[in-house]
């Protein structure tokens, strides 16, 4: 976002305390940690950026690249009702922060009006459009705000998305919410329960979330009380980006069933509880052999699923 949105400056020196009550909790453990992951095993150094002037869209060229190299890279997929290509994109709640706007709610549908030009030429390249918002779910676990603070700041940051997908069909966009930390311990971390009903109410088809690691794999039990709206799709984390162990075909199976019996099973899609490389510039904490592993066993468990749902 550094170089696709003006009105930024990086400040190299600005330090900010990410999982400030989990690095809490477990001080030893993360001065490990983060010496060798996420940050510490960054290629290149993470720089806050900081708003101090009016925000516009300048990434056409690095997003015609972007659409240009994914094209060429799904060149042999079929496009049909059950084939498709994604391409994810950064939420509005998750570009710096406001030194320029005279409200944080203003700055963040600045921001959302900037990232709408990247939002449509995605889903003009005919693929789907992820939406990326780690941020929904870490907002319910930050120790700096209230519970009321909480959904106020939930709220913003749906608004602002669905100001920007204005005009965008529901069913071309995904949304995909999770933690931030890779491996830890984890026990600081919003409940689904907390998260859910401000990410139903993005206008997106599908939702993407954690539920494939040992923190939030219980929380399935949440949709036999909260209603999928008709028409939408839950893609559950079936395998998990915190771990090297590859999950049994058998167990993907399981896990996807156990949500296709609560919403149905046409309502579920398998996918991953994040991204591999969380962010571009990370080093992969799972060897990228085991990486193409786990998705073998997400093809094979998801097909065992749909034998058994389908029979």
């Amino acid at each position: 976002m550094r170089d696709r949105l003006e009105g930024f400056e990086p400040r190299p020196h600005q330090h900010t305390q990410k999982f400030a009550a989990e690095v809490a909790a477990f001080p030893e453990y993360y001065e490990q940690y983060f010496k060798r992951a996420m940050l510490g095993g960054a290629v290149v150094p993470s720089v806050p950026l900081v708003c101090t002037g009016p925000i516009k869209y300048r990434g056409e060229k690095a997003i015609e690249r972007d659409i240009d190299n994914l094209k060429a890279a799904a060149a042999n997929i079929k496009h049909d009702k059950h084939h498709a290509v994604f391409m994810p994109s950064v939420a509005p709640s998750g570009v710096g922060t406001n030194e320029y706007y005279r409200s944080d709610e203003e700055f963040f549908h600045a921001v959302g009006a900037a990232l709408r030009t990247e939002y449509q030429a995605i889903v003009d390249a005919g693929f789907l459009l992820q939406i990326d918002d780690p941020f929904l779910s870490e907002n319910f676990a930050d120790p700096r705000l209230d519970p009321a603070q909480r959904e106020a700041t939930a709220t913003i940051y749906v608004e602002a998305i669905n100001e920007s997908l204005r005009g965008i069909p529901p069913e071309r966009v995904r949304l995909h919410t999770c933690y931030g930390i890779n491996e830890g311990p984890r026990i600081h971390e919003a409940a689904l329960a907390d998260v859910a009903g401000h990410m139903l109410k993005v206008n997106a088809g599908a939702y993407s979330f954690e539920a494939a690691n040992a923190r939030h794999e219980h929380e399935y039990h949440l949709w036999e009380t909260v209603r999928l709206p008709e028409g939408k799709v839950l893609i559950p984390g079936v395998i998990t980006h915190a771990s090297n162990i590859v999950e049994h075909p058998e167990l993907i199976a399981e896990r996807l069933m156990r949500f296709a019996r609560l919403v149905g099973r046409e309502n579920v899609l398998a996918g991953a509880d994040c991204g591999f490389s969380s962010q571009a510039t990370y080093t992969t904490e799972v060897h990228p052999t085991v990486i193409w592993a786990k998705f073998e066993a997400l093809r094979d468990g998801a097909r065992l699923a749909s034998k058994r749902l389908w029979p």
